[in-house]
Order: C-alpha cells, then sequence, then structure tokens
C-alpha cells in the first residue's frame, strides 16, 4: 500500500484537530463548571437539564407566591387584631356608661371616645397590603371599600368574595376576608335572637342576657310565630306573649303562654330565656325579633346617639346591653377568622417547607446530570493538552522528512 506524503499530513491534521476539539470541550467545562454546554455534549442530558429547570422554575414562583400570600394574611391577622383591641375599649366605655350613674358631661365624653373609634374602625376597614390593595374590598378592585355618607352611615363598596393565590398545582389559598362578613353582616342579639325593651316603656325594666335553651323548640316556635314575639306586661308584673300577628302564643297543652315575673328573673318559652331586672310599668312590652343583622359602625353610632340622646338610666342601659352583644358578635366573627387565618398560614408554611425540600434534591440532581467532576475535567485537560503537544513536535518532525534526508 503506498502512503502519499500528502495523506499523511491530511492524517495528522485531522488527529490534531480532534484533540484540539477535545481539549476546548475541557477547556469549557473547567471554566464553567458544567458538564453539557450545549445539546450535543449530551442529547439526553440535555433534555434532563430542561426539565429540572423548568421544575425548580415553577416550584420558585410557587415560592415567590406563598411570601406574598404570607404577607398578606400577616398583615391582615395584625389588622384584625388592632380592631379587637378597639372593640374592647368601646365594649368597657359602654359596660363604663351602664354600670355607674353618669352626668352630661360624662355621657359626652365617652360619646366622643366612641366616635373616634369609630373613625378609626373606619381606618382599619380600609386597611391595605404591602401592594396597595384593600384587605377587606373581597375581589373587588375599590381602593377604600368602606365609605362614610353625609349621615354619618357606614356603606360597603367590596363584594363577598376572597382573592386567591396559586401556591401548588391545584392548590390555591384565600389571601383575604370579605369586609361584608367581617365587618357588616353581623348577627344581633345572641345569634339567634334579639330581645329589645320597648321604645315606649315607663317602667325601670332592663333586658339582660338571654339565650336559646331548646334548639328545637326554639326552631318550632320560630317557623310558627311570623318571626318574632311580643311580651306584653300587666298589673302585678304578670305578662303574656303574642305572636308576630297578635295571636296569644301557646304551650304545649294549647293554653296561652304567661305567667308572674319576678325581679332579677326569666322569662322562658319557645325553647329561649330572658333574664330581666327592673320593674315593668303595664303596658310596658319587650320585643323578640330573630335573625336580624346590623354593622359594627352603626353599633358604635347607636352608643354615641344613647349617650348623647339624654334619656334615663334605664333606656341608656337598655340600649347598651344590646349593642354591648352586637360587639361580642363581632369579636365572635373576628375571632373566627383569626383561627381560619392561622389555618391557612400553618399550610403556607407546610408548603413552602416542602418546596426547600424539593428544591435541594432537584437542585442535587441538576448537578448530577449537568456539572461536571472538576477533579477528572482537570485531570483530562492536562492529558489533553500534553497529548495535543506531542501530536504537533510529532507533525513537525514528520513535515521536514522527504527522500533525500533518508539518502544522505
Amino acid at each position: 500500500m503506498r502512503l502519499s506524503t500528502s495523506w499523511m499530513y491530511q492524517q495528522s491534521l485531522s488527529n490534531m484537530l480532534n484533540q484540539q476539539s477535545a481539549l476546548a470541550t475541557t477547556q469549557n467545562q473547567v471554566s464553567t463548571g458544567s458538564r453539557i454546554n450545549v445539546a450535543s455534549d449530551d442529547p439526553a442530558g440535555a433534555g434532563q437539564v430542561v426539565n429540572l429547570n423548568h421544575i425548580i422554575a415553577a416550584n420558585s414562583q410557587y415560592s415567590d407566591s406563598i411570601n406574598s400570600a404570607t404577607t398578606s394574611l400577616n398583615t391582615e391577622a395584625s389588622t384584625l387584631s388592632s380592631v379587637n383591641s378597639v372593640l374592647d375599649s368601646a365594649r368597657t366605655l359602654a359596660l363604663q356608661a351602664i354600670n355607674g350613674t353618669l352626668s352630661n358631661t360624662d355621657r359626652n365624653s365617652i360619646a366622643s371616645q366612641l366616635s373616634q373609634m369609630r373613625d378609626q374602625l373606619v381606618q382599619q376597614a380600609n386597611s391595605t397590603d404591602s401592594n396597595g390593595n384593600a384587605l377587606f374590598a373581597g375581589t373587588s378592585s375599590a381602593t377604600t371599600p368602606f365609605q362614610v355618607g353625609v349621615n354619618g352611615t357606614v356603606s360597603y363598596q367590596g363584594n363577598n368574595g376572597q382573592q386567591r393565590a396559586a401556591v401548588g398545582s391545584g392548590l390555591q389559598i384565600a389571601t383575604n376576608d370579605s369586609g361584608a362578613g367581617l365587618f357588616m353582616n353581623i348577627p344581633t342579639g345572641n345569634g339567634s335572637f334579639v330581645a329589645s325593651a320597648g321604645a315606649a316603656n315607663t317602667g325601670t325594666l332592663v333586658v339582660g342576657a338571654n339565650s336559646v335553651t331548646d334548639q328545637a323548640a326554639w326552631t318550632a316556635g320560630a317557623a310558627t310565630s311570623g318571626g318574632g314575639y311580643t311580651i306584653t306586661f300587666g298589673a302585678g308584673n304578670t305578662w303574656a306573649a303574642t305572636d308576630a300577628t297578635g295571636n296569644p302564643v301557646l304551650d304545649s297543652s294549647g293554653n296561652p303562654v304567661g305567667g308572674t315575673y319576678q325581679d332579677g328573673g326569666a322569662i322562658s318559652f319557645n325553647g329561649m330565656s330572658i333574664s330581666m331586672s327592673g320593674t315593668p310599668a303595664a303596658g310596658d312590652t319587650v320585643s323578640v325579633k330573630a335573625g336580624g343583622q346590623q354593622d359594627i359602625f352603626t353599633t358604635l353610632s347607636n352608643m354615641i346617639n344613647a349617650l348623647q340622646s339624654g334619656g334615663s338610666d334605664t333606656q341608656l342601659t337598655n340600649v347598651m346591653s344590646r349593642q354591648v352583644e352586637s360587639i361580642d358578635q363581632t369579636q365572635s366573627t373576628l375571632s373566627a377568622a383569626q383561627v381560619a387565618i392561622g389555618g391557612r398560614l400553618d399550610t403556607l408554611q407546610a408548603q413552602q417547607s416542602s418546596y426547600q425540600d424539593l428544591n435541594v434534591t432537584y437542585q442535587s440532581a441538576l448537578s448530577d446530570v449537568q456539572n461536571v467532576d472538576a477533579y477528572t475535567a482537570i485531570s483530562n485537560l492536562s492529558l489533553q493538552s500534553t497529548a495535543l503537544q506531542a501530536s504537533q513536535q510529532v507533525f513537525a518532525q514528520v513535515k521536514s522528512m522527504s527522500l533525500f534526508n533518508y539518502i544522505k
């Protein structure tokens, strides 16, 4: 077989070019620390890198969403705690007005404090998160969901929805609560009914604590009463009850409900018990109404109006007692919301912890596929560099050889 000089040159050149390419690849791996810099380095590995980077990016987005949701919920929880503190102060003032014999100056002073608290509650209800979004507007874009009218009444401009954040595949968490449920649609009385002394009463009767003692009897009675009752007092503290249509309320034996009231005692029928104190005048009444709602701003306004009206101690006590019930209902609603927020924060924390663990796992897998073994790469670089130098030296010697050198 005849070996031409040109063929030997071509083979030597091709071999050196291949060694240079391999050396360049290894140099790139050493400088970047990555085994796969282009897809051709390892097509299968490159596919794995793309998939792992996609998963890591998705988890990072979920983590950012969790951080944002956590901030919003913590802001809401802090705001509701502040609202509760204001309501505690309002409740204390209401009890102070009930328990003491106050002068008009004292009453006006308490009314002034309550007015400031009402303004503070409006401000807190219009709180925003770190992005400037209203906390309690639901899904509405209203920046001030609670608006104060010219007559001092507060209206709600938001809706009943909840904003949600995607924190996982198919998993969404509510990041706020509607102000309608927290501040506006508050059940009156004990949550089932409200018992109120008649505005035209002339005695000293004060309606106290009341409750449902037999849910089945209460439900059955409410279904036939037309939505409420009226208790009317006669001479000698006798009383009788009528339904919303004015018909006498009957007991299980078909006899009219009634009896004689004792100061400090309770009147009970149809599964409810109403504590009272004082002495009613003949013709005084107590109304029982079911299913009412009242916003917390109206509650404070009612307290302010009662203090400024100049009414009797009995009238003030009756009004304040009903408003204290409304404050208690509001605080119960806020407490339930805070418990729900705590549950959501626990879910977010658990989800974030899961993503942190998964990120370590995926980063390790990505490193195994993509990163180069530094020790091996440096060793290969040294060997390839030496081999290339040897090839270059051999080629230099070969290209200078000819037949004349051999004859010589």
